[in-house]
């Protein structure tokens, strides 16, 4: 079965009667999991609210071409790239023939022409203008287009005939656009994850922390995502973009990192601790810049808390991922760090060697879990997380 969970519907919205099932249809997607954006023609709004829909989606409702407030002000490309599928639903007889000439003038069809995702229509008009031979012949060479055509059913129309032409109802047709997808090992899942360095203030200029890119955590959350979860990134200061899918949340010492871990520990399945999060930090912090005296200076450092062993300590317990950065016994240190803080698997690698230790672009570790283990060999970080993905997602 097809999942449309963490998939990204932008719904067109035609002028026709239908239109009016247009707002169930969006929650009829949203109950699929699907993230839903809405495209809305000039005779759609005379049908149905602008207002009504973005209530709905929770996002403004697009109408305009040429779009003020899209980045350089082309909304239609944006749209296009954003969308995982294109459903426009009530399609009338018009807008298959627009689709069918190919026209561009109007922001539906002009992101219907730039779009390289699916696109799926669900017919609405009345059954005689669906007889009619020249819908029937615009109906053929889109499906030889490859587009997908959801109904259209058979009934009472508004207008008071009996005969094809009903646009299908929401959920048959959320049901069709979750057909076109396969399914992936996470869908339906939510990844907690952290990522990146702490940072543990000393005085307003300086701060104890780890080596860390933070490179491994966003290949991991990309991974994630791609495996269909909902992606919670807790993460450290680093100069990496986010993927753009994962709700970020921007924290700095590791207090503030466990703060946010246990404020999304209850919906999250998945816990993965890839942060480098400082073991200690100062006792105290100055207020001013500790001027340098040329003298010995001792620091006096307190433990953090341990972010790990304080979420598998809680219940319930997500299926828990740890990471192991080690200089020597790789396998007996990161078994033992394993099973002391309760988690499910951990993934060891050797930083002693700059070719897979911090701040690099590859990576080689060790997999242990409760009597298995498998060793990943040198490669790139993405495909790194990509595997690692896919044997949490086999334990699971």
């Amino acid at each position: 079965m097809g999942h449309l969970f963490q998939r990204r519907v932008l719904l067109g919205v035609c002028g026709g009667i239908a239109a009016y099932k247009s707002a169930e249809l969006v929650r009829s997607l949203q109950n699929h999991g699907a993230q839903v954006r809405v495209i809305m023609t000039r005779g759609a709004q005379e049908f149905i609210t602008p207002l009504t829909l973005q209530a709905l989606s929770g996002h403004g409702v697009h109408d305009s071409l040429l779009d003020e407030e899209a980045e350089k002000g082309m909304g239609h490309i944006e749209l296009a790239r954003w969308a995982d599928l294109l459903l426009i639903a009530p399609a009338t007889a018009d807008c298959m023939a627009r689709l069918v000439a190919g026209r561009a003038d109007d922001l539906l069809s002009a992101v219907a022409l730039a779009t390289e995702a699916p696109i799926l229509i669900a017919p609405a008009m009345n059954q005689q203008m669906w007889a009619n031979t020249a819908t029937q012949a615009n109906l053929q060479t889109l499906e030889k287009r490859k587009i997908n055509i959801a109904g259209p059913a058979s009934g009472d129309q508004a207008c008071g005939e009996v005969g094809p032409g009903r646009m299908l109802e929401p959920p048959q047709i959320a049901e069709q656009a979750a057909s076109l997808f396969s399914s992936r090992i996470l869908d339906g899942k939510r990844v907690l994850l952290t990522a990146g360095p702490t940072l543990e203030p000393l005085d307003p200029v300086r701060y104890l922390s780890y080596h860390s890119s933070g490179r491994m955590g966003y290949a991991l959350a990309r991974a994630a995502l791609e495996a269909g979860a909902a992606v919670d990134l807790v993460t450290g200061p680093t100069n990496l973009t986010p993927p753009d899918r994962a709700t970020v949340h921007a924290v700095s010492t590791a207090q503030e990192m466990l703060d946010a871990c246990l404020s999304l520990k209850a919906s999250c399945d998945i816990f993965i601790a890839c942060a480098a999060v400082a073991d200690y930090r100062p006792s105290a912090v100055s207020e001013q810049k500790i001027k340098k005296s040329g003298e010995q200076t001792e620091l006096m450092l307190a433990p953090n808390p341990d972010i790990v062993a304080t979420i598998t300590a809680s219940e319930p317990k997500p299926f828990t991922v740890g990471f192991a950065a080690e200089t020597e016994k790789l396998r007996e240190y990161a078994q033992g760090k394993r099973q002391r803080k309760r988690m499910d698997m951990i993934v060891a690698n050797d930083v002693s060697n700059p070719a897979i230790g911090f701040n690099s672009d590859c990576n080689a570790a060790l997999m242990l879990w409760e009597g298995g283990e498998l060793e990943l060999a040198h490669s790139t970080k993405e495909t790194m997380a990509a595997r690692i993905m896919a044997q949490v997602a086999e334990l699971l």
